[in-house]
Formats: structure tokens, sequence, C-alpha cells
């Protein structure tokens, strides 16, 4: 038993008092003769026991009425040791994707909050976080209506990444008591359960349970090759249970494209593939029904229509194989002598071939340089009586170092069927081939990976995304390789790798980067809109285009229109991961020295518990009162 006064026991001291006078009885009596006082001595002696008797019994009730009531003006009660300390509660309420499920007819998030308001005190003062927002030394009642209007979010914070931001929410003082409870339903994403490790805390890990564990997901959207004029999409879905087949609808913006269904066949994954138009622009969204989650439910694709790649040809040599290669339905060629070369088309460029020029001029070994460092793609075709030293001055920066020159036929006999220059082209390896060849050639030194290789294993071409070098001339007087079937998909997907397309749909959170060749004005940004929200993210200006990065915009998934002012570039989609589709979890009743209340009522009951006080002045008073009615009664009818 503790008391809010202990001082005021100093007075039980004063119970000295009442016994002295008892002791020392103060009064006297007269005596007084009688003739015969036989009869008389033996009642005064039975009174004089009797009034001993009730004195006696007055004190005792007298001393314990007075005790009672000094104990009570002590205010004594029953309390636990951590009763009457600081308390600091921080609550984590998980409002991830995974938080839509149903329990009933309402999400998870809906059932936390709701419990929250009505089982948490209102006034107490607490700090609640989710994975999106932060409230500060505040109460329930204060912030009601913000957990009311809380939206879900595909960011989920780690067990660890909780415990330091409750860490930050936490006063530094040693005296207090710190409780953390976290709310969620403990999606499982790793192999073992991460418990938070600070002892100086008390956790309190409150698991919520859907009613079923069943979703449907659209999981992905990729292209796949077609041999004619029309674009084949796949459709990849995933389900949590097994099921036979799965409606799913595929829209233009607000036009009906198809209406088709996923066959599971009892399987937990299904594909689905339509065709689409290959130069047209699509703002596709693909949309299902489900009773599960319902954010990956719908999947944001755009395909917009094909810009041509520019490609610039500096010749030393007239030829025109290469006019034949980049044609006008995918490229938009030119060509420019060395002599007459206009340096101002070279910014605006995505592929430039040096095409057989004896020297390069320094002011262009510099612009080229330039060139590709801002992203351009060089094609580099040398001269047949070149100046070493001159090319070196260029190729140098890009790991290349050219030598002595071999005149010496050599047949072209080797393909680097790994190198992404090639990848789609072979559908097999192939070793026998119509072999071109080359009457000379200038040896290398290179960190750039070969391509093709002489009988000699000598380099032929060498090369990667953005710097190809050739180490023999292509016209005819020195080499037959433009004869050869090769020359088209080589040259091709160099010219068509320069212009990076941009991705079906992007994933929010992911580093994204996407180029658009445009210019605007030097303080004009590009941003993305769409019906609901605006964003201007990340960019730099290149020569011949701007860079946007989207690693923290946007925000939410949709179709999103790039523009400056109200001229708009292109469409982007934007999907949020789908790692919130997997509903597996952790069983947390199996797990050993965790704090796991069966529910949010249960928690706020047993802290409510702890910080109970059990008061006893009044018992004390009913037993002063008790102890008055007592003496009035002996006064009365004790005799």
């Amino acid at each position: 038993m503790h008391f809010k006064h202990p001082e005021i026991l100093w007075g039980l001291f004063l119970l000295l008092i009442p016994i002295l006078i008892h002791l020392l009885q103060l009064r006297r009596f007269k005596k007084t003769a009688f003739t015969n006082v036989k009869m008389l001595q033996k009642v005064v002696a039975e009174s004089q026991k009797s009034r001993s008797l009730k004195k006696w019994l007055l004190l005792i009730t007298r001393m314990l009425l007075f005790t009672a009531l000094i104990i009570a003006f002590t205010q004594p009660y029953f309390a636990k040791t951590t009763a009457f300390k600081n308390k600091e509660t921080i609550i984590y309420i998980d409002n991830s994707f995974s938080m839509q499920a149903k329990k009933g007819n309402v999400s998870l998030l809906e059932v936390a909050v709701q419990d929250l308001l009505k089982k948490a005190p209102k006034n107490t003062k607490l700090s609640v976080f989710t994975n999106t927002d932060t409230y500060i030394n505040t109460t329930i009642g204060a912030i009601q209506n913000d957990l009311l209007s809380l939206n879900f979010s595909q960011n989920q914070l780690a067990l660890n990444a909780i415990e330091l931001k409750a860490k930050s929410l936490f006063s530094t003082s040693s005296n207090s008591i710190k409780n953390l409870v976290i709310i969620s339903d403990f999606q499982k994403k790793n192999e073992e359960f991460p418990e938070i490790s600070s002892k100086e805390i008390a956790k309190y890990y409150i698991q919520l349970a859907a009613s079923k564990n069943e979703n449907i997901a659209i999981d992905s959207v990729f292209y796949t090759t077609a041999p004619n004029e029309l674009t084949n999409l796949k459709i990849q879905l995933s389900s949590s249970y097994k099921l036979e087949n799965q409606p799913i609808s595929i829209y233009n913006n607000t036009q009906l494209l198809a209406k088709t269904s996923a066959a599971f066949k009892n399987s937990n994954t299904a594909e689905v593939s339509i065709s689409l138009p290959e130069n047209e622009s699509i703002l596709g969204k693909i949309q299902i029904e489900d009773s599960g989650l319902s954010y990956d439910n719908q999947f944001y694709f755009s395909k917009n229509k094909q810009e041509k790649i520019k490609v610039l040809e500096i010749y030393g040599v007239q030829t025109k194989y290469l006019e034949r290669i980049y044609t006008s339905e995918e490229f938009e060629f030119q060509k420019n002598s060395i002599s007459q070369l206009n340096y101002s088309l070279l910014e605006s460029q995505n592929t430039i071939v040096l095409n057989e020029i004896e020297r390069i001029p320094d002011a262009l070994i510099q612009a080229l340089q330039l060139f590709n460092k801002n992203g351009g793609t060089l094609i580099v075709i040398p001269h047949n009586k070149i100046s070493v030293t001159n090319y070196n001055a260029l190729l140098t920066k890009f790991g290349v170092t050219l030598n002595q020159k071999i005149n010496n036929t050599q047949e072209i006999t080797s393909i680097n069927f790994d190198h992404p220059l090639y990848s789609n082209v072979f559908d097999k390896k192939i070793d026998n081939f119509q072999y071109p060849e080359v009457i000379s050639y200038y040896q290398l030194e290179a960190n750039l990976p070969t391509i093709l290789s002489y009988a000699s294993n000598e380099a032929f071409l060498i090369g990667k995304k953005g710097s190809y070098v050739f180490t023999s001339p292509l016209s005819s007087d020195f080499s037959n390789f433009k004869n050869s079937p090769l020359i088209v998909p080589t040259l091709y997907n160099m010219g068509t790798e320069s212009l990076e397309q941009e991705a079906l749909y992007y994933v929010i959170g992911e580093n994204n980067s996407v180029a658009i060749p445009v210019h605007v004005a030097k303080d004009d940004v590009l941003k993305i809109v769409n019906d609901n929200n605006e964003y201007i993210p990340q960019q730099q200006s290149l020569s011949n285009k701007i860079l946007l990065r989207f690693n923290e915009v946007p925000l939410e998934d949709g179709l999103f229109a790039v523009k400056n002012k109200e001229k708009t570039f292109k469409y982007l989609s934007f999907n949020y991961p789908r790692s919130e589709s997997d509903l597996t979890y952790w069983d947390l009743d199996q797990l050993k020295a965790i704090n796991t209340p069966t529910s949010i009522s249960n928690l706020f009951e047993t802290l409510e518990k702890e910080d109970s006080v059990n008061e006893l002045w009044k018992w004390f008073v009913i037993l002063a009162l008790l102890f008055a009615l007592i003496e009035i009664g002996i006064q009365k009818y004790f005799k």
C-alpha cells in the first residue's frame, strides 16, 4: 500500500493522548460509609467492572476511529510501481496496400482506425505515424478526422525502420515508460521475422487478419514479337487461390479495345495476348473486377507514336548503302561531306556515322566527344589512309587505340551472338555462312567488347551502346561487307538503340529515367500531368534532349502527359509495385518473446490496468463512520 500524503501518518502519535488519559484515571471517587454495605459493595464491584470494560471498548473504538480518519487523510492506494511514471505511447498504423484486404465488408485499415478511435483514451497525449504521415504529441480526438481519411500507400516501413522512426519520436528520458504499438497485417516479405531489438521500448504487436486471403492481380505487361504490322501485347496475371478464369477488359483511354478472359485453369497464373496497331498512340488501361485488394485491379500502359531517329552521315567517301538502311519510314537521314559540314546539325542528331574520313578536324573531334557524352551514338568507319594519331585523338576517349595498318586479306568469320546488338536477330547460332572479307584493316587495342572478328581472332567491329568502331573501310574497294546479310541488322540496330524508346510502363518508387527529345526555353521545365495531379520531375537538359528522372514522383498510378506549358510531347504510364499482392503473413503466435495482444481493445485494457490506481481513502472514511456508530452504540446500549 502507498500513501499520497505519508507525512500525515505522524498524526498517529496523537493516539497516545487518550491512552494516557485512560491509564491515569484523572477522575477520583469519594468513599461514603453505610451501615450495611455488603450488598452495596457487591453492586459497586459489578458496576466498576462493567464501567471498566465499557471504557476499554470506548478507548479502542475511538482509537480505531481516529486511526481510520488519519489514514484516510493520507489518501492510501494500491498501484504498480510503474503507475506514476511518465508514459510515452507511439502507435504505428500500417496503411500499405495489403491493408485493403477485407474483414467482413470493411478494409483492415478501416478496422484499425475505428477500433483505435473507440478504445484509445481520447485525451491522452501520444504520437501516431503511418507509412506516409506523422502526428506528434497529440490526442486521438484531435486527429480523428485525419485518421478517418487515411489513404493507402505503396510504401511499407520495415520493422527496423519503424523502430528508428519511433526512437526519433520518443524522448531521451530514461525514467519514462516507452510503449510502441504496431498495428499491421504483418505481411511476410523476409525469411526471418525482423524483431525490434530495442530493450528500452515495450513493443506490442497487433495483427489484423482478413476474412479471406483471396486476391487476383495484374502483374505485368510486355511486348512480344510479331511477324506483321501489329504489336502483340502479353498480360500476366496471378492469383492467391486456384480458379478457372477471370474476365479482363482493355481500354484505350475510355474506348474499350478488347474484352476477354484469362484462363487460370485451376492454377495461380495466367497470360492473355492482345494485338495493338504498330504506329498508333495507345493510352492503355487493363481492368479486372476482384473482391480482394483493389490497387492491383488496374494496370496502365502507354504506347506513343514512333519518333523518327535522326541519323547524320559525315562522309569523306561518297557511298549509298547507309541511306538504304536508314529509310524514311523510321529514320530522318541526312548526309554531309566533311568539307561542307554544318556543325549546328550535330547536337540534334541521335546517331552520327563518321564514314571514311581521311583526317578528322580538331573542332569535330571535340564536338563528337561532347555529342557522345550527351548520349548520342557514334559509329566510326575508318578511311584506308588515315592518320592514326589523328583518329586516336578521338578514339582514346572511348578506350580504343588504333595501331598499324595490315594489308592482308581477312575473312570475317566470328559473330558474338551474346552481344546486345544482335539480340533477337538470330534464331540460333550459326557457324557456316558466307564469310565477308576485307583486304586491309587496322589493328587496335580496346576495352570495348568485340562484335565481329576475323579468322585471326582480331576485331573487325568493336563497341557497346553509344560507340562503335570498325577496323576496315566498308567501301567496295576494300571490303564486301556491305553485300553481307550482316550489314543490315548491324547498322540498323546501332541506329535504333540511339533513341531509347520509353517502356510500356514504369514502376512507382524505382529509379526511372526517360529521355524526351525536345528543346525548351532556358527557364522552362517539363511536367507530367493527369486529370488529378501535376508533378515536376527532376530533369537534366542535354544537347538534343531532356532527361527526366522519376525516383520521387509521381505518387499515384495512372497515365500522365509530358507537357511544357500547353504542348504535349508524349504520354507515360506508372503503376504501383506488386509486392503487396502476395497475401502471405507471419504467424505471430508461433514467435516467442513478443507481446501480441489479441486486439486493440485488449491492448488498451492491459495498458489501463498497468496505469490503474486503486484508491482506499473512501474505505477508511467508511470505516471511521462505522467506528463512530459503534461508539454511539456502546454509549447508548452498554450499561
